[in-house]
């Protein structure tokens, strides 16, 4: 396991997509609720099945990207994994928080912390990665377009 890039992968993919399943069984049914439809959203809001592609896509991104990040530290290390299983939290969460509960200041605050810690993974590790860094990219450039969704749903309703 040490080495198998594979295996590594797979874990990665697994988790994350896992990570996926349980915030859209947490938003229960969000989008198309009353509420949500209700809300004055950003005109810049996408259609809602730009969200699954979207997120489809940077879960694949995300998971190549760790995989490669892990090889430069163990497998396990704890300052690694600590901030990829808070990123994990941050991001089931956030659906709970502002779908479910329509918590939609604290959900900002969750996305804002999502962000920061997305945009730390992108910008700490780019000499380690190099190259590799632009995996991550449509996670943090997806995050800024979220992160201002939200805001404008905080100040607009």
């Amino acid at each position: 396991m040490k080495n198998n890039k594979y295996i590594r992968f797979l874990i990665f993919i697994t988790v994350n997509f896992l990570a996926l399943a349980i915030g859209v069984w947490l938003m229960n049914d969000g989008p198309i609720t009353n509420w949500y439809i209700s809300l004055n959203k950003a005109p810049w809001t996408p259609d809602n099945w730009v969200f699954g592609a979207a997120w489809t896509t940077i879960m694949v991104l995300f998971s190549f990207y760790m995989t490669k990040l892990s090889f430069h530290y163990n497998f396990l290390n704890e300052k690694l994994m600590t901030l990829y299983i808070v990123q994990w939290i941050l991001n089931v969460s956030w659906n709970y928080i502002f779908f479910n509960q329509h918590l939609v200041v604290i959900g900002l605050v969750s996305i804002t912390l999502l962000w920061l810690l997305i945009g730390y993974f992108t910008f700490e590790h780019i000499k380690k990665i190099k190259w590799y860094t632009l995996l991550i990219v449509p996670y943090f450039i997806w995050m800024t377009i979220a992160t201002s969704l939200n805001a404008y749903i905080v100040i607009n309703n």
